[in-house]
């Protein structure tokens, strides 16, 4: 399945687990993509997934809550793609810990990634995706896909930091759909559920027990999962798709 050909991608987190794998389905199926982590170096082995499906890669270091940095790196995806079409705000952190105890410094710099982050990686795509034409001279727009989870939705214990930053994702993803809209740009969130990952390999069987009983079908989502959704979303069979957020858990919760 082509259906992103000749489009280009910029995804953030890119070095690893669900980024790396959003990087892939989206090469697979057509796009060309910038692949962004904090250093380029890790990106080294999306790089070669990307290459492997085909397609044209672009490897840049970022640090997502850095504006000047977050601005140079869209103008260095243009300098070498001519354009962006779609964005995928995945780069995130996790510092858990109980509210009380919590420290300023833990707060800030979960809020600063995952929040902050989506939200200068979308007003820096914003205006070049304005500039979009599609052959007839229309407005082609663009897509933008926001990582949120389910805990934003739901709250979780332990995770004030976390969840504020991904409710507010989830907020600034409705409102980014209601301002940009009339340019033809498109913004939905993903909200994961419980993702396999090495982070989650590392609970006890009773943990992982007990979470398995909160989802109806009976197994734990996977990276694959998330990026089949977000592959959907920027595609064509989506185009009248915006404002959504798209709970891909399970039925761990509705």
């Amino acid at each position: 399945m082509k259906n992103l050909e000749g489009k280009v991608a910029i995804v953030t987190g890119a070095g690893r687990g669900i980024g790396q794998q959003i990087a892939k389905v989206l090469a697979e199926r057509g796009a060309k993509v910038a692949v962004v982590d904090l250093k380029p170096e890790w990106c080294a082995e999306t790089v070669g997934i990307v290459e492997a499906a085909g397609s044209e890669v672009l490897a840049l270091g970022c640090n997502v809550a850095v504006s000047a940095e977050v601005d140079a790196c869209v103008k260095d995806v243009i300098a070498k793609f001519g354009k962006v079409d779609i964005m995928v705000n995945n780069a995130g952190i996790t510092k858990d810990g109980l509210l009380m105890r919590m420290s300023d410094e833990d707060w800030d710099a979960v809020i600063d990634v995952n929040l902050k982050g989506t939200f200068l990686f979308t007003r820096a795509v914003a205006r070049p995706m304005m500039k979009n034409k599609n052959a007839d001279g229309t407005a082609a727009g663009g897509s933008i896909v926001n990582l949120a989870s389910v805990v934003g939705i739901m709250g979780n214990a332990g995770q004030a930091n976390y969840t504020a930053s991904k409710g507010g994702v989830i907020a600034l993803t409705k409102t980014t759909a209601k301002e940009l809209g009339s340019r033809n740009i498109r913004c939905n969130a993903v909200a994961p559920g419980f993702i396999q990952s090495k982070m989650t390999d590392v609970l006890s069987d009773e943990v992982k027990k007990a979470y398995m009983d909160t989802i109806p079908l009976k197994r734990f989502g996977t990276a694959l999962d998330i990026a089949k959704c977000v592959a959907f979303l920027v595609s064509p069979e989506a185009e009248y798709i915006t404002g959504q957020i798209i709970s891909v858990n399970g039925g761990m919760i509705g």
